[in-house]
């Protein structure tokens, strides 16, 4: 099983979006707070559909509390700022993938505690970034190609 994890999400949309990918993936979801919405949030409840009670879902107060949880877990943080291509990496099982906030990504010193883990997602031009329930996306469904879709039909 993946996991993914979203810093501080701000948009319910992106995370309705993001919590349907997971349900349908079958990858744990992980919300750093504080979210910038109520989790009864009808936007997100909307995005997610009826996907909600299948997603595998915990809350954390901090990074820091992520990290303790699952200490000797590999966590690779998915930012613009990243040296490496995200799909340059061979991902496992368990392999967790960081997401940060809409605005303003993952806290400069998380990236600079990580620099061989800071993966970016190759754009052309001069946009700024993809959609964050469009990043998670891409990167978790790499990341479950190279494990051959692990129990999907």
């Amino acid at each position: 099983m993946m996991h993914v994890v979203l810093y501080q999400p701000e948009i319910p949309a992106n995370t309705g979006n993001i919590a349907r990918t997971c349900a349908v993936t079958g990858a744990f979801l992980h919300l750093v707070r504080p979210l910038g919405f109520s989790t009864s949030d009808r936007y997100l409840k909307r995005a997610g559909l009826d996907y909600w009670p299948l997603v595998k879902l915990s809350y954390h107060d901090s990074l820091e509390e992520v990290f303790g949880a699952f200490t000797g877990s590999r966590f690779f943080f998915i930012t613009t700022r990243g040296d490496r291509p995200y799909h340059g990496v061979v991902y496992r099982p368990g392999d967790f993938l960081v997401f940060g906030r809409e605005t303003a990504g993952l806290p400069p010193q998380v990236l600079a505690d990580h620099p061989n883990e800071c993966l970016r997602i190759p754009m052309a031009g001069d946009v700024r970034s993809l959609n964050l329930a469009n990043s998670v996306a891409v990167v978790l469904y790499e990341a479950l190609r190279q494990q051959d879709f692990p129990g999907f039909a």
